[in-house]
């Protein structure tokens, strides 16, 4: 294999870390992973695997009593026990130190424990929620991960199957130190990429033949709408799809339609002119016929007279195939300016080597040959398992367009990052199936403004596109806002790539920051987005009364301030919030400082700003470096602190290199939170909006406006006949404010 297939891999132990008897190994790679294998043979891998490429963990810190029946090996966040024959549930196990229950903490051998779940393969064909395959963290301390069945890297850049019967496994027993535990994991199967800055902004992908003039004037409306994009994905149509049965379904192509697509290098020229990356989706399963306009160069390469029109088979086992896969079929493509591809893998998961799954396979080369020329390495695929995270971005598949679909998927994205795996893109709005729903439509699109990655996307059928044109003029409104928002937020969402890379994901749930407060467990749509933004999405209809939608929140200590209300929220409590159409809860903790692109400046593309416009949240002093580059690894830190008691914010002078940053930078500050709440003006839009009796809403108004305070108003409110929502709303804003 080339240079660049080539995997920066560390896979053998510290010798000091290890304890070896004739059939087992023990690895404690640190104090709270460590690594079991057992062999007959007595021989043991250390190869570097799918999981685990960096075993070469300084010295660990550990004790080891051993007698003629029973080893024992003691950290500071484990015991393990083991009886030193074949693994049993009754002679090997661990324990998680720190308090613990001791039923509710020990592993054993073969059974399973408690664990916060991790993520899925797919999410195709789906209608709500579905089980997820395991992560690494578990809320009584101890996660397993059995890396006995996948493949091997080997030093020369390829694969290799394992020897049959041998288990490798791999205890994370962490307690509730979760970052502690996922940065283990980041140590032993690499850390995540960071993503080109262009993937941060706004997708559109369809599955629809468009033409290349249809493409790119749909493009120049979004624009003239001042609804921003930076990636354009073009589905399988750019590839010949009706041909000759005799060379397939067409489901796999390399060929571009020319009577779509007249001239490509000109239709690629010109999204990259309007600020875009381009992306291609490929399903490669049905190999290379006769009438792709590679099949000659590469069927030469793979031995095939070319006069025969015999097909060349994908076969990805053999790596003179996947050699000339890459070679003859992308990387053309690619110098007509195709940025990246959406590699579409759903065709199974058997191939001739033991243990390799296809996917991950094609994930691992496409995304390593990404990178061959220097530019920053992408791919778009399914997940393949844990160590996934080094391939990103996830594609989560075909869902139905439905309210059970968009409240699985809060939970999902933040749950994966359980897993290590932090980019996820979903189908904002759902692919197929399902129904129009403005309402739907629109929370969607909110819940994508917060996502890892925010990929509008629908189905092949004419009444399903997600321009937001296409819906009602409320919906269309607050489509267009977020969407603006989303890029805004680029210069907060450059910094959580850096953070990401770092170890700790863009999306997470509230449990990482707050373990051992059992609230953390009860809201699982609700997630941090980076260092200073709770999020918590509204995923069901609105209240036919109140028209609005309603969330149950769990709000940390501390004060905390919705970013589109100005509402500010005593925390350490749980509280249900109450939103309509055109806002969701998004607060921001005291002393937040985010960085966003002037509403004026926001354009296509993802470029630095000139200008940045900094968000600071009072109530408390804060402290952000914001971390921008060129995806040229020329980086510039530019440190903000402010002083609370001063309302003054400081740009420190730039670290590392400055000229990275557009000439002339400037900075907007804007401190938010600090302006009175009008109560009885928030009671009466909330009043006016509501479908019910006049003289009713009078009553609640005047009682607000006559109290003697809020809380004396939301006693006072328990005395009318109101529903639970108005109720509830209204009293929302009364005790609101600290």
């Amino acid at each position: 294999m080339k240079p660049h297939f080539r995997l920066d891999t560390a896979p053998v132990a510290e010798p000091a870390n290890v304890v070896q008897g004739d059939r087992y190994r023990i690895t404690v790679l640190e104090p709270g992973l460590v690594r079991l294998e057992y062999s007959e043979s007595g021989v043991f891998e250390d190869r570097a695997s799918q999981l685990a490429v960096d075993r070469a963990f300084p010295a660990a810190d550990f004790a080891v009593t051993d007698t003629d029946d029973v080893l024992t090996i003691d950290t500071e966040r484990l015991r393990l026990t083991y009886d030193k024959g074949p693994f049993t549930t009754h002679g090997l196990s661990v324990v998680a130190k720190g308090g613990y229950h001791s039923r509710d903490s020990v592993w054993r051998y073969g059974l399973e424990v408690p664990n916060l779940g991790g993520t899925a393969r797919t999410l195709d064909d789906v209608d709500g929620a579905i089980p997820l395959e395991d992560g690494v963290l578990a809320v009584n301390g101890v996660a397993v991960v059995d890396d006995s069945g996948t493949v091997l890297l080997t030093d020369d850049g390829w694969i290799a199957s394992r020897r049959p019967g041998n288990l490798d496994l791999y205890v994370f027993s962490f307690g509730r130190d979760y970052k502690a535990a996922l940065k283990a994991l980041y140590r032993l199967s690499g850390p995540t990429p960071l993503l080109p800055r262009y993937a941060l902004g706004n997708w559109w992908s369809r599955y629809h033949p468009y033409t290349a003039e249809e493409y790119l004037a749909l493009m120049d409306r979004f624009r003239s709408e001042h609804v921003p994009l930076s990636v354009a994905v073009i589905d399988m149509d750019w590839h010949l799809v009706d041909i000759d049965p005799t060379y397939g379904s067409g489901w796999t192509g390399y060929t571009w339609n020319t009577d779509l697509f007249p001239d490509p290098p000109a239709f690629l020229s010109g999204l990259h002119e309007r600020g875009l990356a381009s992306s291609l989706n490929v399903h490669p399963a049905e190999g290379v016929h006769a009438h792709e306009a590679a099949y000659e160069a590469i069927a030469k390469r793979m031995g095939i007279d070319p006069a025969t029109e015999q097909p060349v088979p994908f076969d990805p086992t053999d790596p003179e195939f996947l050699e000339a896969y890459l070679e003859e079929l992308h990387h053309p493509l690619e110098d007509d300016g195709v940025d990246f591809w959406w590699l579409d893998w759903q065709q199974g998961g058997v191939t001739k080597i033991a243990g390799l799954d296809p996917l991950w396979l094609l994930n691992h080369f496409h995304y390593l040959d990404s990178g061959r020329a220097g530019r920053r390495p992408l791919t778009f695929s399914r997940y393949a398992g844990i160590g996934s995270h080094r391939y990103p971005i996830g594609f989560s598949g075909d869902t139905h367009i439905t309210w059970e679909s968009l409240d699985f998927q809060p939970y999902f994205t933040s749950t994966a990052s359980n897993a290590g795996y932090g980019w996820w893109s979903h189908d904002v709005g759902g692919h197929f199936k399902g129904y129009k729903d403005d309402e739907l439509a629109t929370r969607w699109v909110q819940l994508g403004t917060f996502s890892p990655v925010n990929r509008l996307h629908s189905g092949l059928n004419p009444f399903n596109t997600k321009e937001p044109w296409r819906f009602g003029s409320d919906a269309e409104r607050v489509m267009k806002e977020f969407l603006r928002l989303r890029h805004r937020l680029l210069p907060y969402l450059a910094t959580m790539n850096v953070r990401a890379h770092e170890g700790e994901p863009l999306v997470s749930p509230m449990y990482y920051d707050h373990p051992e407060a059992p609230e953390a467990y009860t809201v699982p749509n609700q997630f941090m987005f980076g260092t200073d933004l709770l999020v918590a999405p509204i995923t069901t209809p609105v209240d036919r009364s109140t028209r609005l939608g309603r969330v149950k929140a769990w709000l940390p200590e501390g004060e905390w301030v919705d970013v589109f209300t100005g509402l500010r929220y005593a925390g350490g409590r749980t509280v249900h919030l109450h939103r309509p159409i055109d806002s969701i809860p998004v607060l921001a903790r005291a002393g937040a400082i985010v960085p966003l692109v002037p509403s004026a400046d926001v354009s296509f593309g993802a470029d630095l700003p000139e200008r940045v416009e900094v968000h600071v949240y009072a109530g408390a002093d804060g402290d952000f470096t914001l971390v921008e580059d060129r995806d040229d690894e020329r980086w510039a830190r530019t440190r903000m602190t402010y002083d609370d008691a001063a309302r003054a914010l400081t740009v420190h002078d730039v670290e590392g290199d400055a000229a990275t940053l557009p000439d002339g930078r400037g900075y907007d500050v804007v401190v938010d939170g600090t302006e009175p709440v009008d109560v009885p003006a928030r009671v009466f839009a909330i009043l006016d909006r509501a479908q019910m009796g006049t003289d009713l809403k009078g009553a609640v108004y005047d009682l607000v406006r006559t109290a003697r305070s809020p809380a004396h108003a939301a006693l006072a409110l328990q005395s009318l006949d109101l529903s639970d929502s108005l109720l509830g709303a209204v009293s929302e804003v009364l005790l609101a404010t600290p």
